[in-house]
């Protein structure tokens, strides 16, 4: 089968390869899925699973890409819950090969069924974005209705579903991002939008949660926005300054079946939009992620088509 890999930890994208590899083996409780369209963040290449596995084991050459649509193709020993044919998007194992490839092995349980009128190359910016925004606001922030929240990097993958989701749970939302991201930012539904580079932290006040997506000294410096008994919380990296008074959680995001299916049905009823840019077959993968490209919306790996 075709693949991306990557070898060299110091050559960046740059280092995507387009191979040949052999087809995935399904082990117990694994499904392979016929990639139809795969989701890949740049920083995956700084993820120490991307380069071993779970015992240290250099695994280079790497298939990066952690987020999948497509459709099952074969089912390992054991597993139950899908079948062969069955439309399926989700979430890749971090230390396994990924989703940039014509085919790859899941765990099915990282899986949810994919409803016919979800387009894959949507599906495919779900998983990782939908999963942070939800676990971030509601699982670790524990947001409810008549809160404020400030979310960094708004119109980002991540960022612009937060907002969506903050809205729809009536929280007072504040979005913050370049000043041509304000527009989208807005449409999304945030109350208030604050320029980074601008002075936003004597602008935005006391906030129940700040969700960082950012880190470096815009996490710092939002520890001061968090009001007592509230929560700062980051996919960043591990914060060095907390709270006086309230808490600070950095999380890696998870897996979860339920939840995908949830997200996927919030599609189908209009509550929520995932903003891809644009989409690239798998032969021009190297070149759509490339250094300094920007793009508004998630870039999408189109692999196979219906």
């Amino acid at each position: 089968m075709q693949a991306i890999t990557v070898s060299d930890r110091d050559a960046g994208v740059s280092g995507l390869t387009l191979t040949h590899l052999p087809y995935p083996h399904a082990a117990e409780n694994d499904v392979v899925v016929r990639v139809h369209a795969a989701g890949f963040t740049r920083g995956e290449l700084d993820w120490p699973a991307t380069w071993s596995d779970r015992a240290g084991r250099d695994r280079t050459p790497s298939v990066p890409g952690h987020e999948v649509s497509g459709v099952v193709e074969g089912l390992g020993y054991g597993t139950t819950g899908l079948t062969v044919g069955q439309r399926v998007f989700g979430l890749t194992d971090w230390a396994r090969d990924g989703s940039l490839a014509e085919y790859v092995a899941v765990e099915a349980r990282n899986l949810a069924p994919l409803p016919a009128d979800i387009d894959h190359t949507v599906a495919a910016a779900l998983p990782i974005s939908g999963l942070t925004a939800w676990q971030g606001l509601f699982d670790h922030a524990r947001l409810v209705a008549g809160q404020t929240v400030l979310i960094h990097g708004a119109a980002g993958g991540v960022g612009s579903i937060a907002v969506q989701l903050a809205v729809e749970a009536g929280a007072r939302v504040i979005g913050t991002g370049r000043p041509a991201d304000r527009d989208a930012v807005l449409a999304l539904g945030a109350d208030t939008f604050l320029d980074l580079g601008a002075g936003w932290p004597e602008d935005a006040g006391e906030v129940d949660v700040v969700f960082d997506v950012i880190g470096g000294d815009v996490l710092d410096r939002s520890t001061a926005l968090v009001r007592a008994g509230g929560t700062l919380v980051t996919i960043a990296q591990p914060p060095t300054v907390r709270p006086a008074d309230g808490r600070a959680v950095f999380f890696v995001v998870e897996p979860d079946r339920g939840r995908l299916a949830d997200l996927a049905q919030r599609l189908r009823d209009g509550r929520l939009v995932v903003r891809v840019g644009e989409v690239h077959p798998l032969t021009e993968a190297a070149a759509a992620f490339a250094p300094g490209r920007r793009v508004t919306g998630r870039t999408i790996i189109r692999v196979a088509r219906d």
